[in-house]
């Protein structure tokens, strides 16, 4: 089995899961799904999270089990916090950018998001 991958293949663009099948039951559940918060982070570093929660966060213990220096860890958990939205150090969402509420409105305006949708996205841009 494959792991959901956080990004179309062809043209980057953000995946939207619509469909949910159980095989024990083989009930079907449609709709739009998100993939969350570690959604947007690719499996890589998902890879880097596991070994960061592993090692309880010790980054000394990461350097001896990745076989990587301390500011090159750093540096790729900066990443990380970043691909979440945070910026390192700080404790606020990065707010959204002017070309992101742009495709956030063209979303709308094609009927890719519901209304509902559009304003709980630019709605986290005012955090």
């Amino acid at each position: 089995m494959h792991s959901l991958p956080s990004r179309c293949p062809l043209c980057a663009g953000e995946i939207l899961v619509t469909r949910i099948h159980c095989r024990e039951c083989e009930s079907t559940i449609e709709g739009r799904f998100s993939a969350g918060l570690f959604g947007q982070l690719t499996s890589e570093q998902i890879s880097f999270v596991e070994t960061f929660i592993r090692c309880e966060g010790k980054i000394t213990r990461m350097e001896e089990e990745i076989g990587l220096s301390y500011p090159t860890i750093r540096n790729r958990l900066h990443e990380i916090i970043r691909a979440l939205g945070y910026e390192p150090g700080g404790e606020e969402p990065v707010k959204v950018t002017d070309e992101e509420r742009k495709r956030i409105l063209e979303d709308l305006d094609q009927e890719r998001i519901t209304y509902q949708e559009a304003m709980r996205l630019l709605r986290e841009s005012e955090i």
